[in-house]
């Protein structure tokens, strides 16, 4: 069956109003051949088509649809791609997927490396996946921006990272997109005496000779879960080493910020946690463009927070609740809360509860990767007043199971409490403790 073929057709939409059929399959948009997303999206932009469709027969028909410019034809085809999404032939030394327990859902050993996932969903790639043709569509249909995981911009050092002949081309490839005008974030995942000091320098050089194409840099350190046997031999920071990387990110982003009016440069906050250092403030961040890296994302919600505070009405008393999150945010949600409490002159009876990661190992500290069985095997018999807040984040997108396959139901069931996912958003988090 061809992903091209229609599957669904909004039924108010320009091609329902053209007479267009489900089963039919897209074949061409004027003269253009449609192979994928990138293709239907970028050649139905235009308010007058002509459209080659072929019928489950296998004979062909073509249409013409006038639209407002820019207005989604309002067609469904079986995959959102209009095609397999790419598997990531990389063997990175890093790699998460790898260091995943055995017996999970299949699709979280799935690993992706799609440059059209990274312009429609913001995934990161790494670029090894793309053939000429395909980088030359990118750089004609002014695909932007492009999310690259680029780690190292030293040819032989990333193809050492990435476990691929082709990671040394990285930063040709980003050359020549930046010469294009494509906009790219980027990330660098920091592993000790591997990609950091000297190399992380260069990257560094490199990257920022590409401002304003390279808009924004994340640095994260590697994360290392007890499933790494066999695996290149990687260990986290300790804290003196992440110090050392801050110290070094913050110097060459304050000389950015003199030479270009951005520190283009920054590291995830998990770095500060891990160095035991304070947040910067909310204006070093600039356009937290890199909040889905966790760079800022903790000073964000603490600032968001505040503000729903500083607007909030009088506030009744609050029945007692918990919070459960990861060790690593513990501290500073007991000290947001604490704040937004003080000033609404507000007493509030809660207890925050950092969750060990027994599951993945315990040098994964962070929210999201919490499961349901390690919540119920450690907030089971605890005093969790009425409700218990979650991130979100520990849920699968768009439903209420976690990595582990446990819903959330069952979490409820096993604490005796409602159990509410709070997303990563201050006003929200202020709203669910606080119910104004």
């Amino acid at each position: 069956m061809p992903l091209s073929e229609i599957k669904a057709i909004d039924p108010k939409s320009p091609a329902a109003r053209a007479g267009v059929k489900v089963g039919e399959v897209l074949l061409q948009v004027g003269e253009h051949s449609i192979k994928d997303v990138l293709d239907y999206k970028y050649y139905t932009y235009d308010p007058n088509l002509t459209l080659l469709l072929r019928s489950q027969e296998g004979s062909t028909r073509t249409i013409k649809i006038r639209k407002g410019a820019g207005e989604d034809l309002g067609l469904e085809f079986e995959t959102y791609l209009m095609d397999k999404a790419r598997s990531c032939a990389n063997q990175c030394v890093f790699c998460f997927v790898d260091q995943l327990p055995p017996g999970m859902r299949d699709t979280l050993y799935f690993k992706d490396d799609d440059a059209r996932l990274s312009f429609l969903m913001g995934n990161y790639v790494t670029l090894t996946n793309l053939s000429k043709r395909e980088i030359q569509r990118i750089i004609d249909l002014h695909i932007s921006p492009i999310n690259i995981s680029v780690h190292a911009t030293e040819p032989k050092l990333r193809e050492l990272l990435l476990g691929s002949r082709r990671g040394g081309e990285g930063i040709e490839i980003m050359r020549q997109f930046a010469a294009a005008n494509i906009t790219m974030n980027c990330q660098i995942v920091s592993c000790p005496g591997l990609n950091d000091g000297p190399a992380l320098n260069r990257s560094m050089q490199d990257l920022a000779e590409l401002y304003p194409q390279v808009n924004s840099v994340s640095i994260v350190p590697v994360g290392v879960t007890k499933w790494r046997e066999g695996l290149y031999a990687l260990r986290p920071y300790e804290p003196d080493e992440a110090e050392g990387v801050i110290t070094q990110v913050e110097a060459f982003a304050e000389q950015c910020l003199e030479q270009h009016g951005s520190s283009i440069f920054w590291c995830s906050d998990e770095f500060y946690i891990r160095a035991g250092r304070s947040l910067p403030n909310d204006g070093y961040y600039e356009q937290y463009t890199q909040l889905e890296n966790g760079v800022g994302m903790l000073r964000l919600l603490e600032t968001e927070c505040r503000g729903a505070a500083l607007g909030a009405p009088s506030i009744p008393p609050v029945a007692p609740f918990s919070i459960a999150t990861g060790v690593a945010a513990a501290p500073f949600l007991r000290e947001m809360i604490d704040s937004a409490a003080r000033a609404c002159d507000t007493e509030l009876n809660y207890t925050v509860y950092p969750i060990r990661n027994l599951f993945f190992g315990e040098t994964i500290d962070v929210a999201g990767l919490i499961t349901g069985g390690d919540l119920m095997e450690q907030l089971r018999g605890k005093d969790l007043g009425e409700r218990v807040l979650i991130a979100k984040s520990m849920l699968r997108h768009g439903e209420m199971v976690f990595l582990d396959d446990v819903t959330l139901e069952e979490v409820e069931q096993a604490l005796g409490v409602p159990v509410i996912p709070v997303g990563q958003d201050g006003f929200e988090l202020f709203e669910a403790v606080f119910g104004v």
